[in-house]
């Protein structure tokens, strides 16, 4: 998830560069592994760029200044095609003379067939990046047409994938020109002056006037004008939005935290985790794990290991590698694994879950795993960190940044990894048809559509947490892949609430967690699917009757049209229905409202929980 600014201002301002910068600032939650600016100025193209966080960025331009401009564009990103260097930083440029630039937000899926074709031509790649295949296809097309906007439309018709793209030309000074297709893309609108952003705090210091742009089209700033065509060339209207929150925010996106932001972006965080996952026929391709398929084959047990947050996301997805693979799999915290001396040899896999990628229990899990000549596959959301670098493996989530201490949509993501994994370990090992692993990826596609419509569906839970403000105690009860999402939920209470939570295995209730249970107590119960195996939903909903019957108050997230909840439920939380493998996708998120709706009726910091930091990098 990339940060990209576009400026066209008056050439006699020449302040393209601090406007550029200034949005960059805004938007380094989206990225921080590089930094880029191009300028168009007297003396042509002008480019800057830095790997790691913008202050590096800012240390080159105080040693190289740039030349007055009033038309540029700038990158913070966030690593997926190559690693976090100069060299793989945005902008990139096109063309045998580098007249073109251009910055990218997204994931080009047919990058490679279009790298060869080029290559074929004599094209040089400065890069490992998708972006710089865009740059010179897009030179290309310019030179045959003479016009940026034209030029870009042809580029966007022959990519695939998602993406955001901006571009400027030497040739076409005073001139921006984006490309908007699935990735956010929008227009600010000033006084002699016009802005781009993936988001609206690129600008929002300048302007609060702003324009939405539909899916698949370009649009195209100068300092006194804003045209917008579809990528059929058919002229078009943006979606005109007025926003309401100051400069302030910006870096939120207009919410009250971090945490909330992050909650909101799941389904773009699930759907971008399952962006690339399928060729032309549907079929699983992993291209990031590079053990081979005569080792995986041979692998005779799996062992995920983790911590917090992390470690329930492996406890979900336990259920499903089983169920898919029939190969024995077990979830161990990382600062335990090594010191109880695990039983492991060459045919076991160990899958290291770490949204930072520099947790030290887990990657010292990791080095113990290696050392005893296991396979290792690391499920991670940072480019380049430890963990992957040192893994045999890595699965990347594609989750973009997460600012939040307290996990949400990394959590998610990691989930919907490990759903691939087991899905690819299924089919490799011939224990799941293609057609039945194909259907499985249709429903998963279908998720983050879903998870969207609990998110728009939860003023009521907001409402309940508001009202539990003062509790000091909440239980949570769940089976089979409701338990981890219980423990889950208790844990976000814990971390942003400090008050006393627990998940438990609602059939453990009745071995002793029941006399808890006194009047007003809280409980919250994840209640499977009716059409889950073994009679579970019948089981649950009895405990559901066992904790009212001793006066406990009870909160319950069901799928739609489960009516035998209803008589035994002081309140209902509405999922759509869904595989019940899958569910953990969608009951998670009212528990994570709801915790950050509670602290933030208490008045405590949602993003900075007290004690904690977001990576534990010491053992």
């Amino acid at each position: 998830m990339c940060g990209i600014v576009g400026y066209a201002g008056a050439p006699s301002d020449g302040r393209a560069l601090d406007v550029v910068m200034e949005g960059l600032a805004r938007l380094e939650y989206r990225g921080y592994d590089s930094a880029g600016v191009a300028l168009i100025t007297a003396d042509g193209m002008v480019t800057r760029k830095k790997a790691g966080k913008l202050a590096n960025l800012r240390a080159v331009l105080e040693a190289s200044p740039m030349p007055s401009s009033g038309t540029g564009i700038g990158h913070t990103r966030w690593a997926t095609h190559g690693g976090p260097t100069d060299q793989n930083a945005h902008p990139h440029l096109g063309g045998a003379e580098g007249r073109v630039a251009v910055i990218h937000n997204g994931i080009i899926e047919n990058f490679a067939a279009l790298r060869a074709e080029l290559t074929a031509d004599g094209v040089n790649f400065l890069s490992e990046t998708d972006t710089e295949v865009a740059a010179h296809l897009l030179a290309a097309a310019y030179d045959g047409c003479g016009d940026l906007t034209e030029a870009m439309r042809q580029l966007a018709n022959r990519l695939e994938g998602t993406f955001t793209l901006l571009a400027v030309h030497a040739d076409q000074p005073g001139t921006v020109v984006g490309a908007r297709h699935t990735s956010p893309l929008v227009v600010g609108l000033g006084d002699n002056e016009n802005f781009l952003g993936s988001d609206v705090p690129a600008f929002i210091g300048r302007t609060r006037d702003a324009l939405e742009l539909g899916e698949d089209q370009i649009v195209t700033i100068t300092a006194d004008d804003v045209s917008v065509i579809g990528f059929d060339g058919t002229p078009a209207q943006g979606k005109p939005l007025r926003v309401e929150w100051d400069a302030a925010a910006a870096e939120k996106g207009g919410y009250p935290n971090f945490m909330a932001k992050e909650i909101h972006e799941q389904p773009r965080a699930v759907a971008d985790t399952l962006l690339g996952r399928s060729d032309a026929d549907g079929n699983l391709t992993l291209d990031e794990l590079r053990i081979s398929p005569e080792q995986l084959k041979r692998v005779a047990k799996i062992i995920v290991v983790a911590c917090g947050t992390a470690s329930y996301a492996g406890q979900v997805a336990r259920y499903a590698i089983e169920h898919w693979t029939r190969i024995p799999t077990e979830v161990d915290l990382a600062h335990e694994f090594r010191y109880r001396d695990p039983v492991i040899d060459d045919r076991t896999l160990v899958v290291a879950i770490s949204q930072s990628g520099e947790t030290m229990d887990t990657l010292m899990a990791v080095r113990h795993a290696r050392e005893q000549g296991a396979l290792t596959i690391a499920v991670c959301n940072t480019n380049g960190s430890t963990i992957p670098r040192e893994s045999d493996a890595v699965l990347y989530t594609h989750a973009g940044p997460e600012i939040a201490v307290a996990s949400t949509k990394a959590f998610l993501a990691q989930i919907t990894a490990c759903y691939l994994l087991g899905l690819y370990l299924s089919s490799l090992r011939g224990k799941m048809y293609a057609d039945s692993a194909n259907s499985v990826l249709s429903e998963l596609n279908a998720m983050p559509a879903k998870i969207q419509t609990v998110l728009d569906r939860l003023d009521r839970t907001r409402e309940i947490a508001r009202f539990m403000a003062d509790t000091r105690s909440v239980l949570f009860l769940g089976r089979h892949v409701g338990f981890p999402v219980a423990m889950e939920g208790a844990l976000k209470l814990k971390e942003l609430a400090y008050i006393h939570a627990e998940g438990f295995a609602a059939g453990e209730l009745k071995h002793g967690p029941i006399a808890l249970i006194e009047p007003g107590q809280n409980v919250f119960v994840i209640v499977p699917s009716p059409s889950s195996p073994h009679s579970l939903h019948h089981k649950v909903v009895s405990n559901i009757q066992e904790v009212r019957a001793r006066g406990a108050r009870t909160v319950v997230i069901a799928e739609e049209g489960d009516t035998d909840v209803e008589p035994y439920a002081e309140e209902v939380i509405w999922v759509p229905a869904c595989p019940p493998l899958l569910a953990p996708l969608l009951t998670t998120v009212p528990l994570q409202v709801f915790a950050c709706e509670l602290a933030m009726a208490k008045g405590l910091d949602v993003d900075q929980p007290r004690n904690l930091a977001k990576s534990v990098t010491v053992e």
